[in-house]
């Protein structure tokens, strides 16, 4: 009788032993957006609907915000220039947290006709390519788009119909673009041209059950497996990249568990956001810590943050 294959480790289910650790109980009305700052050795993450842009040094626990003029939503470095590439409520700018007192200054704003709308997540491809989606304020209407944006500028429109946008990431080494449909409970994939960039054969890759919440932020390790956050489902899921399986979970002491990225100055750290908007005054007395910032050790390291290439 042939042998069958073995699975490779990394595919298989495991157990993440490290306890999640919550390092700034920071209330956060909608926490999002994790960025470890390579060159800086540091975090940034945001509050959506109270304006604010956060940063924590973990090696020394010193914090620092600043509050903007309007909703922000991510954050990417810049390849060529200083400071930060951020999503505003109208699409990409620069902004640089050591001038912070210099307004941001707007790159595009591909939404004009779209009053109602708000941009949220956003990643980087390893080109440089700034990948944004834009989602209905009140999450109803499916007035929400994926957006690839170049470093002059230039964007496209990619795939539309959404009323919540979050993700995306991407699998095998760049032929795969999963994004996430969030009211409907889907993580989409794409075929993808890392070269040039397009898109096309969007299928479905994950179904979320009702009572796992919906995906919101997620990450790619560097062993290509997927980390998906469950707004609703109060933990973190890592998904093998071909299968779509369940490998492992991390439970959260809160509900609307928003973005993971990992960090630290080996990569091996995954910070967690939170967020408490929407929640009543019975279910902040049983999650005190909604809207903190977390941070658990999963046993595998992850990959710097692609740059935006502006």
């Amino acid at each position: 009788m042939p042998r069958l294959p073995s699975v490779p480790a990394h595919r298989e289910p495991f157990q993440v032993t490290d306890e999640v650790r919550c390092l700034w109980p920071a209330s956060a009305e909608l926490g999002e957006g994790g960025l470890w700052s390579v060159a800086r050795q540091c975090l940034f993450w945001v509050d959506i609907l109270s304006r604010q842009i956060h940063r924590l040094d973990p090696a020394t626990g010193a914090r620092q915000s600043w509050t903007l003029d309007e909703e922000v939503s991510a954050l990417a470095e810049r390849r060529g220039g200083d400071g930060l590439a951020i999503a505003l409520r109208r699409g990409p700018a620069f902004w640089n947290p050591d001038q912070p007192a210099e307004p941001p200054r707007y790159l595009c704003q591909p939404e004009p006709e779209r009053s109602g709308n708000r941009f949220n997540d956003a990643r980087c491809d390893a080109a440089g390519r700034w990948w944004m989606g834009s989602m209905d304020f009140g999450c109803a209407l499916p007035t929400g788009a994926l957006y690839r944006v170049a470093a002059d500028g230039a964007w496209a429109r990619m795939d539309e119909g959404f009323a919540v946008t979050n993700g995306p990431t991407w699998l095998h080494q760049g032929r795969t673009l999963l994004f996430n449909d969030t009211v409907n409970g889907q993580v989409l994939a794409y075929d993808s041209d890392p070269d040039t960039g397009e898109i096309g054969g969007r299928r479905l890759w994950l179904q979320f059950a009702p009572e796992d919440g919906v995906p919101d932020g997620m990450t790619t390790d560097a062993l290509g497996r997927v980390w998906i956050c469950h707004w609703g489902g109060g933990c973190v899921t890592c998904h093998d990249p071909d299968t779509a399986q369940e490998l492992a979970r991390v439970r959260l002491p809160v509900s609307q568990v928003t973005s993971c990225s990992f960090g630290g100055p080996d990569l091996s750290t995954l910070f967690i956001t939170s967020a408490r908007v929407g929640l009543d005054g019975a279910a902040l007395a049983r999650e005190p810590l909604a809207g903190g910032l977390f941070a658990v050790r999963p046993g595998v390291a992850g990959l710097p943050a692609a740059p935006f290439a502006g």
